[in-house]
């Protein structure tokens, strides 16, 4: 029979596999956060532009450097989950 908790008893045995499910959490909550970092950026960004038209480019630019440090959050967990992965 499967069990998932046994799995992960197995997994946490070896460190390997602590690194792995660590991994897997880094990538996995630093995408997540930035996806509704993003989502929600651009969606207050595309309400202010209909409420203030004329403000649109100054919007446009602000919005495009709030998403490239929104995305470093995403590069800086990628680079840790592999530095996870093929350290350990």
């Amino acid at each position: 029979m499967f069990s998932l908790s046994r799995v992960l008893l197995d997994a946490a045995i070896d460190a390997k596999g602590l690194a792995g499910l660590g991994a897997g959490l880094a990538i996995g909550l630093g995408a997540l956060g930035t996806t509704i970092g993003i989502g929600t950026a651009a969606g207050r960004a595309l309400e202010g532009a209909a409420r203030q038209p004329e403000m649109y480019s100054k919007l446009q630019t602000l919005l495009l450097i709030a998403i490239v440090f929104m995305e470093s959050v995403a590069i800086y967990s990628l680079v840790v989950s592999l530095l996870l992965i093929f350290t350990v």
